[in-house]
């Protein structure tokens, strides 16, 4: 009766997959051929947004950009592509958190202001985007987009702040929630984050010039040095006099907010995000699992790819032999951009692949980073079930997901969350497992450097501070009577 309960509760059938991501940003200043050089660090990133992709270079006059739905290389085969020349741009790879999947919502923006052309790319959420966009639009101003990155373009051309000292600052003082932003100007490249530092974003030194991006692997990528992150609260510019620094708010009184997604499930391994490997911390939270939930089994099997690392981890510290049981199909994108529940459900079967051999009559620990709505782990165990898996034991190297997001990951209702209100006996009969176990806020927190300065309230339900405003991703759309 648990199955079925669980199965047709709140709809958890209904819905496919991991959390979802929340865009990448990689700018360049500096630099020859500044378009193949985003190209390949965006290239990087791909695995952080693959629903839309976009460039803008400038060559200090004039402004051209490339962008479209779909991934990266997309861009290439676009006649615009070969006509961006200059020394500096920025770039973007598009997941939805605000304003639906559609051309118009790819980014970078691009907008002519009083003052010239300004592009902007975002990675996060404004919390009061809503309440800042319906103000702009009762003053008769005009939006382009459903996505809350655009209101920064209205701030920046308010005469409020256009006429003002520090008029970027100003404009990213009124901004409330999580975002790291790339801005550029036909002569400039600014990169900001927000006050608590939730999403990350790095700088490093590439010949004579200088980039920035959301993770240092795709530093790596381009051959840049990285130097070290954008503080919290911080804007960075750099143009022809140079780099140079300043700061747009105070800074806050208690602990930062850096996403623990990021280590847990987000980014590539081979990044430093926050100033600490991605691979070592997975590897300390596959540690602390074993220690904490012990398995009575002959293999340690990892959900591929963002659970290698924790399954690593737990191997070395169970010392149950490490193999590779899931085989994952790399030309099957991450199953979040599907657009219908059948695409998703057919393409989690399509995506890893069971190795009979290594399973059939075994006893294993499958280790996963996170375990959202159960619907994809109940069809990968019901897989390993049939490829003849004698026991089957779940470890996930997180805590229990059971509040909402409001700062840039995909579920931002505990209606989506099979843990908000069932029990782990529940979840691991519903999912069809024999035993399932997650790793606690203690396992959690000891695996990253700083704990306190991380957000964890996908966990605990205590966030960095209050959110009075909260939507879901079409907050921002127009009704459709609306629309034309």
């Amino acid at each position: 009766m648990v199955r079925a309960r669980l199965a047709t509760s709140r709809g958890f059938f209904m819905i496919q997959g991991k959390p979802k991501h929340y865009c990448g940003i990689f700018g360049v200043f500096g630099v020859e051929n500044p378009a193949r050089v985003i190209y390949n660090g965006l290239f990087a990133l791909q695995h952080r947004g693959q629903e839309g992709a976009g460039i803008a270079v400038s060559d200090g006059t004039k402004v051209r950009s490339v962008k479209g739905m779909g991934l990266v290389n997309d861009l290439t085969s676009r006649k615009e592509f070969p006509t961006l020349s200059g020394h500096l741009g920025i770039g973007h790879v598009r997941y939805s958190t605000t304003g639906l999947s559609r051309p118009q919502n790819v980014q970078p923006l691009v907008v002519e202001c009083i003052d010239g052309i300004w592009a902007i790319a975002h990675n996060g959420n404004l919390t009061n985007a809503r309440s800042l966009r319906r103000s702009y639009q009762e003053a008769g101003a005009i939006f382009q987009t459903s996505t809350d990155s655009e209101i920064l373009v209205h701030l920046i051309a308010d005469p409020m702040y256009r006429s003002r000292p520090r008029r970027v600052e100003r404009a990213l003082s009124e901004l409330q929630g999580a975002f790291s932003y790339l801005l550029m100007t036909k002569d400039s490249v600014m990169a900001a984050r927000d006050p608590y530092g939730f999403r990350p974003l790095s700088i490093g030194k590439v010949g004579n010039g200088y980039a920035f991006s959301s993770e240092t692997c795709a530093l790596e990528q381009i051959g840049a040095e990285y130097i070290r992150d954008v503080l919290p609260g911080e804007l960075v510019v750099v143009d022809d006099k140079g780099i140079r620094s300043s700061t747009f708010c105070e800074p806050i009184s208690g602990s930062l907010g850096q996403c623990i997604f990021e280590h847990v499930y987000f980014a590539r391994p081979d990044s430093m995000v926050f100033g600490q490997s991605v691979h070592d911390a997975r590897i300390r939270l596959g540690r602390n699992l074993a220690r904490q939930h012990p398995a009575d089994a002959e293999l340690v099997i990892p959900v591929p790819d963002s659970g290698n690392e924790a399954a690593l981890g737990f191997s070395k510290e169970s010392g149950i032999p490490l193999e590779y049981g899931f085989i994952r199909n790399h030309y099957i994108g991450r199953t979040f951009i599907m657009p219908t529940v059948a695409d998703r459900a057919t393409s989690v079967d399509m995506k890893l692949a069971v190795v009979p051999g290594v399973v059939r009559g075994k006893k294993i620990v499958v280790v996963d980073d996170s375990l959202i709505r159960g619907t994809t782990s109940r069809r990968r165990i019901r897989t390993l079930r049939e490829a003849g898996a004698k026991e089957i034991h779940l470890r996930i190297s997180c805590p229990p997901t059971r509040y909402p997001c409001y700062f840039g990951i995909d579920f931002p209702s505990r209606d989506e969350l099979i843990a908000a209100d069932h029990p782990v006996d529940d979840i691991c009969s519903f999912i069809g497992a024999d035993s399932l176990a997650y790793l606690d806020m203690d396992g959690l927190k000891s695996s990253v450097d700083h704990p306190n300065d991380f957000c964890t309230g996908c966990f605990s339900g205590t966030y960095p501070y209050d959110v009075t405003e909260q939507h879901s991703k079409e907050a921002l759309e127009m009704p459709a009577e609306q629309t034309v």
